[in-house]
């Protein structure tokens, strides 16, 4: 039962990272040479910045699920083997949740500055 549910928290995370890095990495996201735009201001820089930020912050916490759930699934039983494959996950949950309030945390700080 557990491999089951193991392979369905990958699942979901993989749908995941496609619907994040859709708009994070300009190549998914359609752009001409997965260039991102001209940089013609300061709020294009930090905007350039924080897609390419946030999709390698998605790619990281996908690489951190895959190694917890492949840790979880080979523990067989072993409690410190399951704690440390746990911890990873708990690890890559907290990649993804960084990843998400990214934009957010910079369109703050952009208030802030007055930018």
């Amino acid at each position: 039962m557990r491999p089951k549910i193991v392979l369905a928290v990958l699942a979901v995370a993989g749908i995941a990272v496609a619907i994040l890095a859709g708009d994070s990495i300009p190549a998914l996201a359609g752009q001409a040479g997965g260039a991102l735009a001209a940089a013609s201001s300061l709020n294009q820089v930090i905007s350039n910045i924080t897609k390419w930020l946030v999709g390698l912050l998605v790619g990281l916490a996908t690489l951190l699920l895959t190694v917890g759930g492949v840790r979880y699934l080979l523990a067989g039983g072993d409690p410190g083997e399951v704690h440390k494959a746990k911890q990873t996950l708990k690890y890559s949950a907290i990649g993804y949740g960084v990843a998400v309030l990214a934009p957010l945390l910079v369109t703050i700080l952009k208030g802030f500055v007055g930018g």
